[in-house]
């Protein structure tokens, strides 16, 4: 097995990074798609490849997001907004397929009074310090 990194296309400025470990034979099958012009580089192959496994399979993905407030996309979630939510003493549910994020400005203290849980599939980011103190409140 070889392994290979190559970054999979969030959104236009957005990525997150993915190793995968991929057998010589299909390597060499992917090389020679490349050669023959077919994609840029393995790269793009392989962002092709899960948009369209993705893509076969939105049936499902749609399903799963029908009757759950679930956001798609890449959504940061601002001190201020927060706020506002303590303010109500309302507790906010993160749902994300792509990915979610807290502003660099939210406090530990910020997060716990008004997150209830951290649900993200794809990536979820913020400062090490609010991730400490939610991280019984972020589902894997």
């Amino acid at each position: 097995m070889i392994h290979m990194e190559y970054n999979l296309s969030m959104a236009l400025d957005h990525s997150e990074k993915v190793s995968i470990n991929v057998g010589t034979v299909d390597l060499g099958q992917v090389d020679l798609l490349v050669e023959q012009g077919l994609y840029s580089n393995r790269s793009d192959f392989f962002r092709t490849a899960i948009r369209n496994q993705v893509k076969s399979h939105e049936q499902i993905i749609q399903q799963n997001m029908a009757g759950r407030m679930i956001s798609l996309g890449i959504i940061e979630y601002s001190k201020e907004t927060l706020e506002e939510y303590a303010a109500s003493n309302q507790k906010l549910n993160i749902s994300v397929i792509g990915m979610g994020s807290l502003a660099d400005d939210v406090t530990p203290e910020l997060a716990l009074a008004t997150i209830a849980k951290v649900k993200v599939f794809g990536s979820f980011k913020c400062s090490p310090a609010v991730r400490d103190a939610i991280k019984d409140r972020i589902i894997k």
